[in-house]
């Protein structure tokens, strides 16, 4: 619990709903996408309730958005306001598709940077903490979020961009970092290239280690691998999207869950085959402060576990003293993600959950085949240096066995041969 105060149940949804009606209101006519697309599905703009949004607004998929912008490039039509009012760019990496490109007005991006900023406030990142930020800057949109809102905190931000591993080890030795900021697979990295450098991240005095990108941060076994390689560090796990935002931030009391940022974002979860409200299903969103480029009802594909309520259907506070939507196990996976191997549905995470529970274990490749509407997994384990390799391959192939009732094929190779990420990782091969 800290010391602030936090929104009651209540008070959160109070102002939801006024951010709502003051959102659709702005919309109308200025934003030609909402507007004619509202329109012709025959909605009214007003918005007597939060339930009454999600009755009667209809859901926004990527492929609309992808869509619109083809049809109207370079930007489509989803701005609120004229071109030059518009001061950021971002885009998505395009590895689901046609890469989405995203502008957002000054007023967007300090609203973004707060949410970032309850990010850092929660991880307990403070003025003169010393921030590495591992990673390329690019034209993702969380990187510079990120590295603004820690810099607006007082903190001293190092960029990564441009060094290769062991030289980012080394300014984060050489400038006292205490915070480093990177995807859970390059936090692996990491402490590999440490051990083959022989530098003692254990000597640094990192005391946080904020990850994003992927769902690593929130898989148990990733997460405890993560935490044996960086002794003594706690991990906090982040998740947003380019087109969305910064959505969650990890509870301070209960690691390995997420809480949605309400404040910024109405958040519902559906069955993703009924549309129907499920407290299991994927994750809608509504960008209630992204006024410039907004998204109502939002598809994000991203699968999640909700709990609202207590047994007796009451709102009760988390641990942490928060309200906000709680996301059992942050992010499980996505939606178009899940695979049925011979009729057992399977997501990577649970792969990744197995594989991270070997230690021997340095990297990983999944490819996944298909013939004659069959489709197969083979995994390639690639060991960590010095690893007694024998029956490790068995091993996996029981613990597989025990966990699917499927028979998943093990290869070993040799060091060096699996590829190594700093971006979002690419483990699964289809072919």
């Amino acid at each position: 619990m800290t010391d602030a105060p936090h929104p009651t149940r209540s008070e959160l949804e109070a102002l939801q709903l006024e951010q709502l009606r003051s959102l659709v209101a702005e919309l109308f006519p200025a934003n030609k996408f909402y507007a004619s697309k509202l329109q012709s599905a025959g909605i009214t703009f007003d918005v007597s309730s939060a339930t009454d949004f999600s009755a009667r607004f209809p859901f926004t998929t990527k492929a609309e958005l992808v869509a619109d912008q083809l049809a109207h490039p370079p930007f489509g039509t989803n701005l609120t306001y004229p071109l030059n009012r518009y001061t950021r760019f971002h885009q998505t990496s395009g590895t689901r598709g046609a890469p989405l490109r995203w502008l957002d007005t000054r007023e967007s991006w300090e609203a973004m940077l707060d949410c970032w900023a309850e990010v850092f406030r929660a991880a307990g990142v403070k003025a003169g903490d010393r921030v590495m930020f591992a990673f390329s800057f690019g034209p993702f949109l969380g990187f510079w979020l990120a590295f603004e809102a820690a810099a607006r905190l007082g903190a001293l931000c190092l960029p990564g961009g441009g060094l290769g591993s062991a030289a980012r080890l080394r300014v984060m030795q050489e400038n006292g970092v205490n915070v480093l900021c990177c995807t859970p697979t390059y936090a692996l990295r990491l402490a590999e290239v440490a051990a083959e450098e022989k530098i003692a991240i254990h000597t640094f005095g990192i005391r946080t280690i904020i990850v994003a990108g992927e769902p690593g941060g929130s898989i148990p076994a990733t997460r405890a691998k993560l935490e044996s390689l960086w002794p003594g560090v706690r991990f906090f796990d982040h998740h947003g999207m380019t087109e969305v935002g910064p959505v969650t931030f990890e509870c301070p009391a209960r690691p390995g869950v997420l809480h949605v940022i309400e404040s910024s974002y109405y958040a519902e979860v559906i069955d993703p085959v009924t549309r129907q409200p499920a407290s299991r299903g994927e994750l809608v969103l509504t960008t209630l402060v992204r006024t410039g480029s907004p998204l109502l009802r939002y598809r994000t594909g991203d699968l999640v576990k909700c709990r609202r309520q207590n047994a007796e259907g009451r709102a009760e506070a988390c641990e942490c003293g928060r309200f906000d939507l709680a996301l059992e196990g942050g992010i499980l996976g996505r939606v178009d993600d899940m695979i049925i191997v011979r009729g057992v549905n399977i997501y990577p995470s649970a792969i990744e959950e197995i594989i991270r529970g070997f230690a021997d274990v340095a990297e990983y490749r999944v490819q996944v085949s298909t013939t004659q509407a069959l489709t197969e997994l083979r995994v390639e384990i690639e060991p960590v240096a010095g690893a007694v390799t024998r029956e490790l391959g068995a091993r996996l192939e029981l613990m597989f066995h025990k966990t699917f009732a499927l028979r998943v094929p093990v290869s070993l190779v040799s060091a060096g041969t699996l590829p190594r990420f700093e971006m979002k990782a690419t483990r699964w091969i289809r072919g």
